[in-house]
């Protein structure tokens, strides 16, 4: 399994040591009102946001028996970057690719990340983390209200935008076209599908890719 959070800028955080479980919590909201002389109802209000939460830590020192990769990140730089990814006002992709493809790839902003510190380990820093789902908000236009003002007095309803923005992906150095298809796609035989997207960007030799493409990726 892989753990990976990545940013808008698709600076990919990879979490060196997998947790034992990743628990999601989804839920059903409800308001409740009370109606003079027959009580309470319960009223359905929608999904609620999911959260998904695990714990692991980061380990000083690099241990092929639990790392899931050599250059493990230093723990305290770790954690304030992921400090600072709770800080920050944007949602971040939590990609978790299991044996069989992804197990979650959503847009979500971290909670909480709790730190903690083990006697008899030093160095070594343990946490719990917790993420939420992320939506976009919708705001719904009282019927009625004036959207624009044409020429004359009358007005007009803008018209949605219903066409889907591509998503897209900006190569890395050590990148390779069946890496970014096992990470975004959750499947690396799909790595033909994105070189025939972007042939005119790659060019005939579908292994030369260079850090600072963009990629447009298959929806």
């Amino acid at each position: 399994m892989e753990i990976h959070l990545i940013d808008s800028a698709g600076k990919d955080f990879y979490f060196p040591v997998n947790p034992e479980e990743v628990k999601i919590s989804r839920g059903k909201g409800y308001e409740t009102v009370n109606i003079m002389a027959l009580g309470e109802f319960d009223f359905i209000s929608g999904e609620k946001v999911k959260e998904i939460t695990f714990s692991s830590f980061f380990p000083l020192e690099y241990d092929a028996g639990y790392c899931q990769y050599k250059q493990i990140p230093n723990p305290k730089d770790a954690m304030n970057q992921l400090t600072a990814t709770m800080n920050s006002q944007t949602p971040v992709r939590l990609l978790i690719v299991g044996p069989t493809g992804n197990v979650i790839n959503a847009l979500v902003m971290i909670a909480t990340h709790d730190s903690i510190f083990r006697g008899g380990e030093p160095g070594d820093i343990y946490y719990d983390l917790t993420a939420r789902t992320w939506r976009k908000p919708r705001i719904h236009v009282r019927a009625g209200a004036d959207s624009s003002t044409k020429k004359g007095g009358t007005t007009a309803t803008s018209r949605p935008d219903t066409k889907n923005t591509a998503k897209t992906y900006t190569v890395k150095s050590g990148d390779s076209l069946s890496k970014i298809a096992k990470l975004e796609l959750g499947d690396c035989s799909k790595w033909s599908k994105i070189y025939n997207l972007n042939k005119t960007t790659i060019g005939p030799n579908s292994n030369l890719i260079k850090p600072g493409q963009k990629l447009v990726l298959p929806s």
